[in-house]
């Protein structure tokens, strides 16, 4: 035996490896539990649902202005976009 040393010690050698195993597969647990909640957590929230109006009561010139001042789209796009939603109206 490999741990076997004539008194009666492997069983401490065990018992220690065996604490140290639950304690790895505890603190994994944990960690992973932690891993999960936090990237929901993180995670950018979906859009509010449209309301019965179609846009929550904003109209496309605000949401064209909000989506400039999020800086999805560059100024240039901003001034196209504006000028062809007012030349349709």
């Amino acid at each position: 035996m490999l741990w076997y040393d004539g008194g009666g010690g492997g069983w401490f050698v065990m018992s220690v490896f065996m604490v140290l195993f639950w304690a790895l597969v505890i603190a994994g647990a944990i960690a992973l539990v932690r891993y999960v909640t936090t990237t929901r957590q993180s995670r950018p929230q979906d859009p509010p649902p449209p309301t019965e109006s179609g846009s929550g009561g904003r109209t496309a010139e605000d949401l064209l202005a909000a989506r400039f001042a999020q800086g999805e789209i560059d100024e240039d796009e901003y001034r196209r976009r504006l000028a062809v939603l007012r030349e349709h109206a």
